[in-house]
């Protein structure tokens, strides 16, 4: 089989049955496309049976040799261990050369987040103003720190997912598993503050633009980018890092681990322990600071 048409069944696999997210198959698209460019200009290999251990070790060196990060490298080659199981699925190859391959060490990097006085600073002190934009800004900050969603998440929720009289939303999250999220009183006045003056759409989604269209990610990126900006100075200025947030400010005050996995979304505990770490830190901190001995 040629490799085009390997990767093509692969991603109409991941779509269709695995229902991966758009910004997911862009990646494994990119990974893959890559990976046969090199593939096709470093050893002219057309077919999929012609890949081995050595070419893909040849290919990962290649990418260190650029400076490419650890954990950018280790990603391509999960989207590589990813393709090989489904072409072995398939019977399209009968051992992966895969499992000959070794991930590059990577050193653990803490979630970036907001510390509470500066998400206080910002939800009450930014002048988000009183019309509908600053309405919905305010609200769309507000829920990404209240319930620690995706962007994703944010942007596909619908009106009717939001249910006021129970104080819950209902995501859809990763794989189309549905949660349900719920929020606080405070919470619940800045969503009526926002519905009654949302402008009149046809769309089913809860966020519009100003013009009553449904509103797109990097609008709401750019959005939170810029409101982060106003009160801290790190790098990343994401709305991933407001999901961080909630979930260390939770962590922090005492909040159960599986309850944040819950929240989250997480399909195992492990993506939710990362967090523990920016609380151990804190005590680190704590301990250097206030410590005779430290």
């Amino acid at each position: 089989m040629n490799l085009e048409l390997s990767q093509d069944n692969f991603i109409q696999y991941l779509q269709f049955e695995k229902r991966l997210s758009g910004h997911t198959l862009v990646a494994y698209t990119n990974d893959l496309t890559q990976f046969f460019k090199f593939l096709d200009t470093t050893y002219e290999i057309k077919n999929i049976s012609e890949v081995n251990h050595t070419a893909i070790r040849s290919w990962i060196v290649s990418l260190m040799e650029q400076k490419i990060t650890p954990r950018s490298v280790n990603r391509k080659i999960t989207t590589l261990k990813t393709f090989y199981k489904f072409l072995l699925r398939q019977g399209v190859v009968v051992e992966s050369p895969m499992l000959k391959i070794l991930s590059p060490k990577t050193s653990k990097r803490l979630p970036v987040f907001v510390e509470k006085e500066k998400m206080d600073e910002l939800i009450d002190n930014s002048g988000f103003g009183d019309d509908f934009e600053g309405r919905r800004n305010k609200l769309i900050i507000e829920l990404f720190y209240a319930t620690g969603i995706r962007l994703s998440e944010l942007i596909n929720l619908k009106t009717s997912d939001v249910n006021l009289h129970s104080g819950q939303l209902k995501v859809l999250g990763k794989r189309n598993k549905e949660r349900i999220v719920p929020f606080s009183n405070e919470l619940k006045r800045s969503i009526e503050d926002y519905l009654e003056i949302k402008i009149d759409s046809d769309v089913v989604e809860f966020f519009v633009s100003n013009s009553g269209k449904k509103l797109y990610e990097k609008f709401v990126y750019r959005l939170v980018n810029n409101y982060l900006s106003m009160v801290t100075t790190a790098d990343k200025k994401s709305p991933h890092v407001l999901r961080h947030t909630f979930a260390t400010h939770m962590l922090n005050n005492g909040a159960d681990l599986n309850a944040i996995k819950e929240l989250l979304g997480h399909a195992n505990l492990s993506a939710t322990q990362v967090y523990t770490h920016n609380t151990v830190e804190k005590l680190k901190n704590i301990h250097k600071q206030a410590h005779p001995k430290a």
